[in-house]
């Protein structure tokens, strides 16, 4: 999984989504032909980008080239359930990015467009939100 080397801090504030952005990075495919564009935003931890990985590379059965665009540096925490007030922020319990609508995730290379669409319709079935394969222009 994904996990940061380092942070500047171990715990930070949650983030609050506005739900009306757009992004403004990473709107095109830039390494490989094909890619997996987010149409929704959404928070994606490391396990789910860490899946999506996997189910496109055992499709294509380690084939081609697979870049993955965004990482989880924003760390969450959270508290035991019976745990009283006044104990804390708690521990990091796993790290996730948010996603905005129009970025593209993963990107792929060096294989057929049917299996490349396939193996991205694959790896879209692991993620949270809403997403298109998109093709370099």
């Amino acid at each position: 999984m994904l996990v940061p080397k380092k942070l500047k801090y171990r715990k930070w504030h949650k983030r609050r989504t506005k739900g009306d952005r757009i992004a403004t990075q990473k709107i095109g495919v830039a390494f490989g032909s094909f890619g997996l564009k987010a149409t929704t935003e959404s928070w994606v931890t490391s396990r789910q980008i860490e899946a999506a990985r996997r189910a496109m590379t055992r499709y294509v059965k380690r084939g081609g080239k697979i870049w993955i665009r965004i990482f989880p540096d924003h760390p969450i925490t959270s508290h035991g359930s019976e745990s009283t007030m006044g104990g804390g922020k708690g521990g990091v319990d796993y790290y996730m990015t948010p996603v905005r609508a129009g970025t593209v995730m993963f990107e792929m290379d060096g294989i057929g467009e049917d299996m490349a669409r396939e193996a991205l319709r694959l790896a879209a079935h692991k993620l949270p939100m809403k997403t298109k394969v998109v093709t370099r222009k």
